[in-house]
């Protein structure tokens, strides 16, 4: 849990998609990733100890939805790529109840396009996010391509 609480796990998945778009993005430390974790569990020492602690803080995140609450949003924690101001952040975002990534639920993934096509109403792609079949689908994905890309073959359909 604390690779998907300190939002490693989602900027090594913004470092891959920025660098597909074409932006220079070197490694997780070039643009700004927000932890959730607190300052005082990030010495822990093991896995359990954290999950011991961790539920002391649940005021803190329990504050942050409330307030987002009362100004009618949800809060999400998000990457963001905006190509154009080639600029890439992870972190705590609110939303709009209505919006798409307010409608997220368990371990669900989504990927907005907003372009000059798609204008304000975006190309949303969502599925499943987690799991040993969609890592494994997703690797055996990427390994195809690499040895297409490789050998230049031609994967017909």
């Amino acid at each position: 849990p604390r690779d998907d609480l300190n939002g490693v796990d989602v900027a090594r998945k913004l470092v891959i998609l920025a660098r597909m778009v074409g932006l220079q993005v070197e490694s997780t430390s070039a643009f700004p990733v927000q932890s959730l974790i607190p300052k005082e569990l990030e010495s822990c020492s093991s896995g359990e100890e954290f999950m011991e602690k961790l539920p002391a803080y649940d005021d803190e995140m329990e504050k942050v939805k409330t307030e987002a609450a009362d100004r009618g949003k949800v809060v999400r924690f998000v990457g963001s790529i905006d190509v154009a101001r080639k600029a890439v952040e992870v972190g705590v975002k609110e939303f709009d109840k209505g919006h798409a990534i307010a409608g997220l639920k368990g371990s669900d993934n989504i990927i907005s396009f907003y372009t000059k096509r798609y204008g304000s109403n975006p190309l949303i792609v969502q599925g499943a996010g987690a799991g040993g079949e969609v890592t494994a689908m997703g690797v055996s994905a990427d390994m195809i391509k690499a040895i297409k890309d490789v050998h230049g073959w031609m994967i017909v359909r």
